[in-house]
């Protein structure tokens, strides 16, 4: 393995390295948004929205993500109005593309994650707040989400990463992530397996970390659910 021609190359790399963590960063934040109201809109089967909802959750799990940021990115060109309005200005970008189906991606899969949270709280929990006095909203702020949002860390955690892994299709439409890194490295000094094998070190030692940050927070938030041995 040619060693020496991926140190000289570490800034490629770095910035790949800065990329991935970017498009996750945000992709992660505006799907949480997104699967926040989302989830509990679904939990509660609101009439209308929770239907509505669900087609965008079946949609976006239901087919692959590489899939859905071809039909962003390649796929929306293709209609005049989109090209003569002012969106064309985001999405003939590769990186607006990428956000938007990832972020979009994210939603779904969190929604889901979120709505099985909100399910699942104990009622107890909920008759112990309206017992207190606590209005409707302030059941649902300050005890039914921030309950919902511990169960759901082990989830998040495992959506965090998969959207980690993911982001390595930002790299098939011009985005120099890290697999787009070692691809550029690969075609640049006609290498066959160096760039990926090094593309491959760098998202496991980012995952291995997202593992022990939210085992961190696990430990830090679940330690009362914690069979004593």
């Amino acid at each position: 393995m040619r060693v020496d021609l991926v140190l000289a190359n570490w800034p490629l790399f770095a910035r790949g390295i800065w990329i991935t963590l970017e498009l996750t960063a945000i992709a992660v934040a505006i799907g949480f948004l997104i699967a926040l109201p989302a989830g509990l809109a679904r939990a509660r089967r609101m009439p209308w929205v929770a239907p509505a909802l669900g087609v965008y959750v079946y949609l976006f799990r239901g087919t692959p993500l590489l899939v859905q940021t071809f039909l962003i990115y390649y796929g929306l060109a293709q209609f005049d109005w989109i090209r003569s309005s002012w969106a064309w200005e985001l999405l003939r970008n590769p990186w607006w593309c990428a956000v938007i189906a990832f972020s979009l991606n994210s939603g779904a899969y969190a929604t889901e994650i979120m709505r099985g949270a909100f399910e699942t709280t104990p009622r107890g929990e909920i008759e112990a707040a309206e017992a207190l006095g606590l209005r409707p909203w302030m059941v649902t702020w300050l005890v039914l989400v921030p309950s919902s949002l511990r169960r759901a860390l082990p989830q998040y955690g495992n959506e965090v990463v998969f959207m980690l892994h993911g982001s390595a299709i930002a790299s098939v439409i011009t985005i120099q992530d890290i697999l787009g890194a070692g691809r550029t490295l690969n075609a640049k000094f006609y290498l066959a397996y160096e760039g990926f094998v090094t593309a491959a070190l760098l998202y496991m030692a980012i995952t291995l970390l997202l593992v022990l940050i939210f085992r961190g927070l696990e430990g830090r938030y679940l330690r009362h659910l914690t069979v004593a041995r």
